[in-house]
């Protein structure tokens, strides 16, 4: 049965004052917390890693060795200019040894009867690869240049969604584990006696968006840290401004979710009961990251999702990587985002003021919004 806690004194603290106070309380409990540091620093070395690991596995810039005998300067030039490294030899033999061993994957020679001057032999396939390398091939242009590498496109909209998913779902958690620890054991009455909710709410959403936000910044760095490591500079250097773009837009998509999740919180008093309040943020969290891997390459609605609040974090940064986006459509959708950010909040302190205190059975979400403070 639902109960009320008495009547509290108002606060002594300014709203300003009690924000803070709540936010410094709720950054340093997470810092300090093993859990935290664990995951993120197990964040920090996957991302890390797997840069590495791709750049190192994923290049295929290595040039093809070939063992070459019998041919001039000028042909030897032009097989270095394929991007074959060349391996001369003095005899057939000594190159068919090479071959042989493995240590080159073709010969190159001179052939007075093919087309080209040379032939190519492999050890028991033809060596089509190095044939091509050296095939005359017709100059090639576009009309309209694609800046959409498949690859490359996949890798940042996966990193995009992934940090605003990762970041959001463990931040998000842990303010609804908070507020039910805290109605649990009548904290919240203690500190309803110090400060208001809406303070408590305000200080709650900005101490857990610093620390989101300290997570994008470590995660970007460490982005940044795998890419100069496996010496794709010039992938960081186009990355660069769209992760600025990425932080800014985090911001205020942030503050959008933890105001549902602590939202949804205040309804309920138990952990097991916090399921059904916290879907929608859930899915608010997790939709960005499914929109852009399922319509990757969907013009229309990429376009679309960078306007809508809770995907434009991911959407529009991912536009403005590639080129996608005009120079003002950031702004429209920042301006959208944070008027979205502000409304949610306003309702968000409704429902957490007139629920916090009740206990027993979840709060209906009717029932929170048509009660009086």
């Amino acid at each position: 049965m639902s109960s009320s806690a008495p009547e509290h004194t108002p606060s002594a603290l300014g709203a300003g004052s009690a924000t803070m106070l709540v936010a410094e309380r709720e950054i340093t409990t997470q810092v300090r917390s093993k859990a935290f540091l664990i995951s993120l620093v197990i964040m920090v070395i996957l991302v890390i890693g797997g840069i590495v690991l791709t750049g190192v596995f994923g290049s295929d810039d290595d040039p093809t060795p070939v063992a070459v005998t019998d041919v001039s300067e000028e042909t030897s030039g032009q097989l270095e200019a394929a991007g074959l490294e060349l391996h001369p030899v003095e005899s057939m033999t000594e190159a068919e040894q090479l071959l042989r061993e493995e240590d080159v994957e073709a010969i190159v020679t001179s052939d007075g009867n093919s087309p080209t001057g040379t032939r190519v032999i492999g050890l028991d396939t033809e060596p089509t690869e190095v044939a091509g390398l050296l095939s005359v091939a017709p100059s090639t242009s576009v009309l309209e240049e694609d800046a959409t590498d498949g690859g490359l496109r996949v890798f940042v909209a996966m990193g995009f969604s992934m940090v605003f998913m990762i970041v959001g779902i463990g931040s998000g958690m842990m303010i609804v584990q908070n507020t039910i620890q805290e109605k649990q054991n009548r904290i919240v009455e203690l500190l309803l006696a110090a400060v208001s909710a809406r303070a408590l709410l305000a200080g709650k959403v900005l101490g857990n968006t610093v620390v989101a936000i300290g997570q994008a910044v470590v995660l970007a760095a460490a982005t940044a840290a795998g890419l100069m490591l496996s010496g794709q500079e010039d992938l960081l250097d186009m990355l660069t401004v769209p992760m600025l773009w990425f932080v800014v837009f985090f911001v205020p998509g942030f503050v959008l979710v933890a105001a549902l999740f602590a939202a949804g919180a205040s309804l309920v008093s138990r952990q097991e009961d916090s399921g059904t309040v916290i879907t929608p943020a859930m899915m608010v969290v997790m939709a960005p990251y499914f929109v852009v891997i399922f319509f990757l390459n969907n013009t229309a609605v990429l376009t679309a999702a960078s306007y809508v609040p809770f995907s434009a974090p991911v959407a529009m940064p991912l536009r403005m990587f590639f080129g996608e986006a005009e120079w003002f459509e950031p702004l429209i959708a920042l301006g959208l985002l944070g008027a979205a950010s502000a409304l949610v909040i306003a309702v968000a302190a409704r429902i957490y003021s007139r629920s916090l205190l009740r206990t027993g059975q979840p709060v209906s979400l009717r029932a929170a919004l048509s009660s009086s403070d």
